[in-house]
């Protein structure tokens, strides 16, 4: 049987063994004071998860947010529950469905009429594992979401950009890049489709489109970054189907917790 005093310290060892798996696990934080008064800062699919910390970072230091999602009643739920954590009321929600180029371009007009300003863009919204669908455009789902929509968004809002300078342009992609390719022959996947290979591929487009980009605009003062998040306990597998339904099941869920990144140390890349 084990004494007292050495369940004690084999107690101790395990809580302090546990705390730095969990400080391994969350990754680095941003912890600098860098205030953002007077800077304009956009966020699609900020309505939960990652982009919502985002959000909620930038508020506190003084920014000002517009939050750009499809639904805009999880929007403004996710607006009123930042107002009332953070005390800061300057976010303003807008609708974007990045899964209609439509829609994109109809909210880049709408955006570049109403804000003058633009310092920060951050391509947040993403979809993975989807079931096969395409957009209202004919392209497959997540490479539609994912990377087109972002990639016209982003087009279409460089100039104001590049007259707010310095700015930087940050897009959410994946480790996942590293097991896709662009399938030039078949890019819509309609030979063959696999939910995970297709989010690969769009992860993919994320980062080489980032490279280009950057590559772009060097000397104009805007600046270009891809980001990993890491492995994030988010809504973003929610198309898993009964491997997401399992991962959310009240006796798992907390045990899987402990190995995925919470959305706040999710948002730390992005910052």
């Amino acid at each position: 049987m084990i004494s007292l005093p050495y369940l004690a310290l084999y107690s101790f060892l395990g809580l302090v063994g546990f705390r730095l798996l969990r400080l391994f696990i969350e990754g680095g934080q941003y912890r600098k004071r860098t205030r953002c008064d007077g800077k304009v800062v956009l966020i699609t699919g900020a309505n939960t998860g990652i982009g919502k910390e985002t959000a909620r970072d930038l508020l506190k230091r003084g920014a000002k947010v517009y939050i750009a999602c499809r639904s805009l009643e999880k929007a403004n739920q996710a607006k009123q529950e930042l107002v009332a954590e953070t005390g800061y009321p300057d976010i303003h929600v807008r609708q974007l469905d990045l899964s209609s180029l439509k829609s994109v371009r109809e909210f880049a007009a709408k955006f570049l009429a109403e804000e003058p300003r633009l310092n920060i863009l951050i391509n947040n919204a993403g979809v993975m594992a989807c079931p096969k669908a395409l957009t209202e455009d004919g392209f497959e789902q997540q490479l539609g979401v994912n990377h087109l929509g972002h990639f016209l968004l982003t087009n279409l809002l460089l100039d104001r950009l590049k007259s707010c300078a310095p700015s930087r342009i940050v897009n959410l992609s994946s480790l996942a890049h590293r097991y896709g390719t662009i399938n030039r022959q078949d890019l819509n996947s309609e030979r063959s489709y696999n939910q995970v290979t297709a989010y690969c591929q769009s992860k993919l487009a994320n980062v080489l489109f980032t490279g280009e980009l950057a590559r772009r605009l060097e000397g104009t003062g805007v600046t270009a970054y891809a980001v990993h998040p890491g492995t994030v306990n988010t809504e973003l597998p929610r198309h898993m189907g009964s491997l997401f339904f399992l991962f959310e099941h009240k006796f798992i869920k907390p045990i899987l917790s402990l190995a995925f990144k919470t959305p706040r140390s999710g948002a730390q890349t992005s910052l």
